[in-house]
């Protein structure tokens, strides 16, 4: 059985270290962010992301993220893998859960998803997930 969640996180810490940076403003960064989580997920994350910025206003991502968290009464974690993009002030990632990386009550979790951010650092999410 699928079920959708929803709700929102808030990053609560980023640390972005480039490692290739260029005179036009495009980079290679490394980042390493906290996110809380609240809705029909709560929990907090540990997520890093490989960045690719071809302006200041403009990158694509992929990363990996530890989510731990409680989901209708199951308590565990699992890897999100990302792909997604930052446009005009505007992050979104399309994801996926990892398969077999779930732990404990969320042992054979599957499923993907998506964000978008809003402001402050917030963003809204959706996840259809199986047990």
């Amino acid at each position: 059985m699928t079920i959708q969640l929803k709700g929102i996180f808030q990053i609560t810490a980023w640390d972005e270290i480039p490692y290739d940076e260029s005179d036009d403003d495009s980079k290679q960064s490394h980042a390493k962010i906290k996110q809380q989580y609240q809705g029909d997920i709560e929990g907090s994350s540990e997520l890093q992301y490989l960045m690719c910025y071809s302006s200041k206003e403009s990158a694509i991502f992929v990363g990996l993220e530890i989510l731990s968290c409680n989901i209708n009464g199951k308590i565990g974690s699992f890897v999100i893998q990302h792909k997604g993009k930052f446009e005009s002030g505007i992050a979104s990632s399309e994801f996926s859960i990892v398969p077999s990386s779930g732990k404990k009550q969320l042992l054979d979790i599957t499923g993907s998803g998506s964000f978008k951010s809003s402001s402050n650092g917030q963003a809204s999410y959706t996840l259809a997930v199986s047990f």
